[in-house]
């Protein structure tokens, strides 16, 4: 029993890990009891040396060190801001107007409002939660089918999972060890290209299903004319501004994402104030949600640090490298394997839980293989938003549920998500095909010519011997 132990003690930790993940037990807890037991087994068997966990306070205080994790708060609690302000009830209000004639206007507003919370706000659930709120109610009221209505709105809240400044590119970034303005950066275009799809989808259905899609009645159309285009001034410039002032600076260099975020939580609070939303229960909100969340991450990273401790310990990584890279197919394979594995655990885990838990055992040999991180991890970014509009476990859709009126059933929101998991399986093989998509805004072609380089040393004659240095002159007598 024990020489079955030692040989096969890797695939046996990771299998703990996901029978203890499957049955609910909490993720940090769940992978830091595996890390400590395992660890402690490990040296009774002899495998592992009883120094192992002297390594312990030296990840953990890593962790507590890391200061990219510190955009985690800054943008957590510049979203939060922002959705208690009324940014998003007065975007959809204003677009909604701006799009109501077409046939699935309100539809194409909420995908709109959704990219530029996305690249505001950065946080799922407060985008959900808002459009679900203020469109989901307006959408049933003037004739939209339940299931595209909330279908629209799940999904198009999960966008800022992918496009900047989202929480996860920041952990992505972080376990991959790369920049997360280049991370970022990757994402940017990505982003963009998913929502068109979404707004393609809603396009061919108001070709095909046009009763699905009304536009709105003349009556319900209270801003036109000038009215209508002083209040999209108005309403757009300001988040707009914010995007720039984040997003912008972190592009050019200005800033780092840190600094970024910072500036961003400062100017959510300049716009709460403009608007004379800012109250003491809402900074007090915003700040306990604010470090709840926060602590929710550091806790699974710090728990993925100590079983990461004990897998790597027993040559875990190197049981993973082994199982990967002898897969047939070659870098394709790899990517097919992946992205299905990352597609099932999806169904069970959270886009944290993924980022910690799975990228870190995926990077190494990723790299290995000669693919490029920062597209590795926006193509596992667009999978894992998958994680979101999942049946039965979607976060997106619990959020959506929590505010959806009492005729929209449970089914409904189940049904009306799944056309958008399919785009986004799309998505995952457009970035596979078409890598340029990652890559254009990184690949910056050096202005260096390497044949016209010349080095030049000082003449040296070292033929010559070296000069005997003189006798020191003797001392007056």
């Amino acid at each position: 029993m024990s020489e079955f132990l030692i040989a096969n003690m890797a695939p046996i930790i990771f299998a703990s890990m996901i029978i203890f993940l499957l049955v609910g037990f909490p993720v940090a807890f769940a992978l830091a009891a595996n890390g400590v037991v395992f660890g402690l087994l490990g040296i009774e068997l002899g495998l592992l040396g009883p120094q192992l966990f002297q390594a312990l306070p030296d990840r953990i205080f890593g962790v507590m060190a890391n200061e990219t994790l510190l955009a985690v708060p800054f943008f957590t609690f510049m979203g939060l801001i922002l959705e208690r302000s009324g940014m998003a009830e007065d975007l959809l209000d204003t677009i909604g107007q701006l799009f109501g004639p077409i046939r699935g206007g309100l539809a194409y507003a909420v995908i709109f409002v959704g990219a530029l919370l996305a690249a505001t706000t950065g946080v799922v659930a407060a985008s959900v939660i808002s459009m679900g709120l203020i469109s989901l109610p307006i959408m049933l009221r003037y004739g939209y089918d339940k299931r595209l209505a909330a279908g629209v709105i799940a999904a198009s809240g999960t966008l800022a999972q992918i496009i900047p400044p989202s929480l996860v590119l920041i952990v992505m970034a972080d376990q991959l060890g790369k920049s997360v303005g280049d991370m970022y950066a990757g994402a940017f275009i990505p982003g963009l290209v998913l929502t068109s799809l979404y707004v393609t989808y809603v396009i061919l259905v108001s070709i095909f299903k046009p009763k699905w899609v009304p536009a709105l009645p003349l009556e319900a159309r209270s801003l036109r004319g000038a009215a209508l285009a002083l209040r999209v001034l108005t309403t757009l410039v300001p988040p707009l501004t914010l995007i720039f002032l984040v997003l912008g600076t972190i592009f050019l260099g200005i800033a780092t994402p840190t600094e970024g975020g910072a500036m961003g939580a400062t100017g959510a609070l300049i716009m709460a104030l403009v608007r004379r939303r800012m109250s003491l229960p809402l900074l007090k909100q915003a700040m306990e949600k604010t470090a709840k969340l926060t602590t929710f991450v550091l806790f699974i990273l710090i728990g993925a640090r100590v079983f990461s401790l004990t897998f790597y310990g027993v040559d875990g990584h190197l049981w993973v490298e082994h199982l990967l890279t002898t897969l047939p197919g070659g870098q394709i394979g790899f990517l097919i394997v992946v992205n299905l594995l990352v597609f099932v655990l999806a169904f069970f885990l959270d886009y944290f839980e993924l980022a910690f838990i799975i990228i870190p055992l995926l990077g190494p040999v990723a790299e290995k293989m000669g693919i490029d991180l920062i597209w590795f991890g926006v193509l596992l970014g667009v999978n894992m938003q998958t994680s979101f509009l999942h049946p039965p476990f979607g976060f997106a859709l619990f959020f959506l549920r929590s505010v959806a009126p009492a005729s929209v059933k449970s089914s409904d929101i189940y049904w009306g998500a799944i056309p958008f998991v399919l785009i986004q399986i799309i998505m995952v093989a457009l970035i596979i095909v078409f890598p340029q998509m990652v890559t254009v805004g990184l690949d910056k072609p050096s202005t260096v010519d390497v044949n016209s380089i010349q080095i030049e040393l000082p003449e040296t004659n070292y033929d010559e011997p070296a000069e005997e240095p003189s006798s020191p002159p003797e001392p007056a007598k």
